[in-house]
């Protein structure tokens, strides 16, 4: 995997320091309603506290498009923040850039934390405007990117900003590139995935790259269903991209011709409808009632797939493999899920799973700190299983 720096490459001590963090975070009535990424950012503010740095961050929030909104003020962020850090107080600017951020920056200590107001009450920042980020050099002397989620955009704060000033990944995002280099760039072999979800066409890009890079390739979820449909599978009333067949035949004849194993449900749970406390069977895969819908793999799939992890040394998952959030269409997904924990507990198994569902399903199964590492960064992990260089990163690079 391409080298990049560090917080290890960086002298800190006095210096300030423009800390890009994804503090985007669920709120209501003014108040963070989940701190978790505020929590893993902290990680890198406490090293660079602990190191005598002025630390100086900067995080969007919400879409104001370019104006200021108050509703998406980060203001509420800091006394989050302030918490997090077990009270160590967090100065708060009113802007992101010119006298009023300068104000704030200049009376830290070294150990100070401040947080800046919402990069995107500026227009310039989603256009990678070089004015805008030279505004917002000049109140640093270093950069540190911590915010692997937002590295897929080329943004000024993300992706203009690194090439003023030394610049390096904070150690979320080193965690983050260290984990996926060692999922998909290096890894030891075999390597699943498991790729679920609704829909093909949301992720012809995954599919594409996944084939050639790893040995078993799960298909789960609605996905299995347009992938069943292709191979002339009866699925009854089964939701599926029946349009999309003849690009599901592709891809499976693409992963035939490079080796790698696709696998799909040999059996189903099936009900009338997507609802809650319907009656359910448990039908064969080819055996599916005309009146019926797929809508988790059955245990059969399950077992096959817990048997299938075990002789792998790499897991990548992307998608629940049923209709998780409708029980009793969890099962599967919860079964698979807990048969990686324990092989990851036991040492056997590097596994890596990312994506709002997953990590929903994860957390919901409780094995989210089992995992080896489980990526919050959305559409940036997705991006990244999909091949595609990610400016925030690219801009890292030795």
């Amino acid at each position: 995997m391409t080298s990049f720096h560090t917080l290890d490459d960086l002298d800190v001590a006095g210096k300030r320091v423009l800390l890009r963090a994804d503090f985007n975070v669920p709120m209501k009535g003014g108040k963070v309603t989940d701190l978790t990424r505020i929590e893993r950012g902290a990680v890198t503010i406490r090293e660079l506290a602990a190191r005598g740095a002025r630390i100086v961050v900067l995080s969007h929030f919400g879409r104001p498009d370019g104006k200021r909104v108050p509703e998406m003020s980060l203001k509420p962020i800091a006394s989050a923040l302030s918490g997090v850090l077990e009270g160590k107080p967090v100065a708060f600017a009113e802007d992101c850039v010119g006298p009023a951020a300068g104000k704030v920056i200049n009376a830290l200590a070294p150990g100070g934390v401040a947080l800046l107001e919402n990069l995107r009450f500026h227009a310039e920042e989603e256009k990678n405007d070089p004015a805008f980020a030279r505004a917002l050099a000049a109140e640093g002397d270093l950069y540190v990117n911590d915010a692997f989620s937002c590295a897929h955009r080329a943004h000024a704060s993300t992706e203009a900003i690194a090439h003023l000033m030394p610049a390096a990944a904070g150690r979320l995002m080193q965690a983050e590139l260290e984990h996926l280099g060692k999922a998909l760039a290096e890894p030891k072999r075999p390597v699943m995935a498991i790729v679920g979800g609704a829909k093909v066409s949301t992720k012809l890009d995954l599919l594409g790259n996944l084939v050639s890079k790893v040995d078993l390739l799960v298909i789960g979820g609605g996905m299995a269903n347009t992938f069943l449909h292709a191979k002339g599978i009866s699925i009854g009333k089964s939701l599926a991209e029946r349009e999309m067949a003849d690009t599901a035949r592709d891809i499976l004849e693409k992963a035939e011709a490079r080796g790698t194993e696709v696998v799909l449900p040999v059996d189903a749970v099936v009900a009338e409808a997507l609802k809650p406390r319907l009656a359910t069977a448990i039908v064969d895969i080819k055996a599916v009632p005309a009146d019926r819908m797929i809508l988790d793999v059955g245990p059969a799939t399950a077992a096959d797939l817990a048997v299938r992890l075990a002789t792998c040394h790499t897991l990548v998952w992307n998608g629940p493999v049923g209709a998780f959030e409708t029980p009793p269409f969890d099962t599967g997904t919860i079964a698979v899920a807990r048969a990686a924990a324990a092989l990851t507990d036991k040492g056997k198994l590097l596994s890596v799973a990312g994506g709002g569902d997953t990590v929903a399903a994860l957390a919901a199964v409780g094995v989210v700190e089992r995992f080896s590492y489980v990526s919050t960064a959305g559409g940036a992990f997705l991006e990244w299983l999909e091949g595609k260089t990610l400016p925030g990163v690219a801009a890292l690079m030795r």
